[in-house]
């Protein structure tokens, strides 16, 4: 028997505690800034609700906690259009291994890196999104960041890159990368949100490279 969660729903259509996902989607789905999040127990939710989002997030939300709350992400209607959208791609696994940033509005192409010998996918995605934090910040911006890749986006809330590519020779430069990258992390904040791209209902990511 499946285990029953609870969801508060502090902005969205109605607001509450649910006990079903799809009575709690309904409120959110589409809906810009609806911010909601799952309980183990309906005490949990109830009291959650009752303090509100200002306050659970500051005084009671772990890290943890707070890297799943919901804000404008993959269940929107729309993705956020002045925003940054980052995408990788590798010929091989491993292979050579690039990754841009494109601005969403105009689809220009902002940074560009690669190809780089014996890279993977995955680290060209985090690669990609550091890289546009890190621009972001140096420009002084709080636009947020669009990537297709679940695994980047939790390698960023983790600040570390868990790949298990064996470093080369070949690829000590993006060893390098991957270090500069993490220790960005561990020394800077930054305003930006970190959205996961909804490629089923918005098609493929801007800056995709195109070799599906």
């Amino acid at each position: 028997m499946a285990k029953i969660k609870y969801y508060v729903v502090w902005n969205g259509l109605k607001t509450g505690v649910y006990d079903k996902w799809e009575d709690c989607k309904q409120q959110v789905y589409g809906q810009k800034g609806a911010k909601y999040k799952a309980f183990e127990t309906e005490g949990e939710a109830l009291d959650a609700y009752a303090k509100g989002y200002e306050y659970y997030l500051k005084s009671v939300a772990s890290p943890k906690a707070i890297s799943r709350l919901t804000t404008p992400d993959e269940f929107a209607a729309h993705p956020i259009l002045n925003s940054i959208v980052v995408d990788a791609a590798c010929s091989g696994n491993p292979g050579d291994m690039e990754y841009r940033g494109v601005y969403l509005p105009t689809k220009q192409e902002i940074f560009h890196l690669g190809p780089m010998k014996k890279g993977t996918n995955n680290i060209g995605e985090f690669l990609a999104i550091v890289h546009a934090l890190a621009l972001l910040k140096k420009n002084n911006s709080s636009l947020p960041v669009y990537s297709d890749s679940r695994n980047a986006i939790n390698w960023i809330k983790k600040k570390k890159c868990k790949t298990l590519l064996e470093r080369l020779p070949e690829n000590e430069p993006i060893f390098d990368l991957i270090e500069r990258a993490e220790k960005w992390l561990t020394t800077n904040t930054y305003p930006n949100q970190i959205i996961k791209w909804n490629t089923s209902e918005w098609g493929e990511i801007p800056a995709d490279f195109g070799r599906k």
